[in-house]
């Protein structure tokens, strides 16, 4: 479902009608969100993982089924500016989660992956680049504009 949310954005001339960005976007938002970035799995489907932990085979196994993926961010926030192009405010809001993750975890970065409940707990990598460069690109993207 994570891919969803790039439909709308990836291509100038985009696979899906834009009639049909809102219904997906209120899918991935509703089922894949989190403050951290998006669900890699829904909950409830019969492979969700809610955790990422364990020895290397139970990690491998919730890896893509449930985990949350902070760089997965970048692109539905493209996509929620598709939609609602005036909402920058809202989309930095979005990044919230973020700001109060740069104290835990590897200090003053942004973690591979989070499990998927609460309190979404950082694992992985505790500096992963493409998490950090992800969320500074939405950031700097949702800058209030200047005056």
């Amino acid at each position: 479902m994570p891919a969803q949310s790039g439909i709308c954005h990836l291509l100038d001339h985009p696979v899906l009608d834009s009639a049909r960005w809102r219904p997906v976007l209120d899918v991935v938002t509703k089922r894949l969100l989190t403050p951290v970035g998006l669900r890699s799995l829904a909950p409830g489907h019969a492979d969700y993982k809610a955790k990422y932990y364990g020895d290397l085979r139970s990690r491998d196994a919730a890896y893509h089924q449930g985990t949350v993926w902070a760089w997965l961010i970048g692109p539905y926030l493209d996509a929620r500016h598709k939609v609602f192009p005036r909402e920058r405010e809202q989309d930095r809001q979005l990044l919230e989660g973020f700001v109060n993750h740069l104290h835990e975890s590897g200090i003053g970065s942004i973690s591979e992956v989070f499990d998927a409940v609460e309190p979404f707990t950082p694992r992985g990598c505790v500096a992963q680049a493409w998490s950090v460069a992800e969320v500074l690109r939405c950031w700097a993207n949702t800058a209030p504009a200047e005056k």
